[in-house]
């Protein structure tokens, strides 16, 4: 079950859900405890977008952790 179907339709491109700041508190699957509803769903879809958009964002290394990469073809 999807509990952030009804703000998918919201959901910007950009990765923004405009929520209001209504008082109503809520907690995720995880347990942690969002001021309401929508300020959850929109946490977890710009999470979603993240992941799955194309937009990854990888932990930074220090240089001397960092290995380089040879692309093959």
């Amino acid at each position: 079950q999807d509990d952030c179907s009804e703000f998918r339709s919201q959901f910007e491109a950009g990765g923004r859900l405009s929520c209001t700041r209504e008082n109503a508190p809520v907690r995720d699957a995880s347990g942690k405890q969002h001021t309401n509803k929508c300020l959850m769903c929109a946490e977890k879809l710009k999470k979603e977008a993240q992941r799955g958009g194309g937009t990854v964002q990888r932990n930074k290394l220090p240089a001397s952790e960092r290995t380089n990469q040879v692309r093959c073809s």
